[in-house]
């Protein structure tokens, strides 16, 4: 069953952050990553520019309008996500553990949807 792992850390926290931590956050990322690929759980998995890039679509009564950034204030944005195979949820929920930023975020685990064709 594939499970998506969505990301979550406040984007502030990174602007504090100097340059040796940064880089080994990101070393550790790629071991991790690397780490799920090679036990195959990995289908995919990306950053996101921060929420000052984001664009917000709605439609409401035929009308589209845009906003800039996200759709809701919070205290974490979301920064990436992973997209894991697991046998459970048990399994992706300790993939999601092992994620950086389950450290000083949070990581939110949800089972994709599949539908029948």
């Amino acid at each position: 069953m594939q499970y998506l792992c969505l990301i979550y850390e406040a984007e502030a926290l990174e602007a504090q952050r100097d340059e040796q931590t940064s880089n080994e956050i990101f070393g550790a990322y790629m071991e991790f990553t690397e780490s799920i690929k090679s036990a195959g759980n990995f289908v995919a998995g990306d950053a996101l520019m921060p929420t000052e890039t984001a664009t917000t679509v709605r439609v409401r009564d035929g009308q589209m309008t845009t906003t800039d950034g996200p759709f809701a204030e919070t205290k974490e944005q979301l920064g990436g996500y992973y997209l894991v195979e697991a046998k459970d949820l048990d399994e992706a929920i300790d993939i999601a553990a092992r994620i950086p930023s389950a450290k000083t975020g949070s990581i939110e685990v949800r089972p994709l949807m599949v539908f029948e064709q």
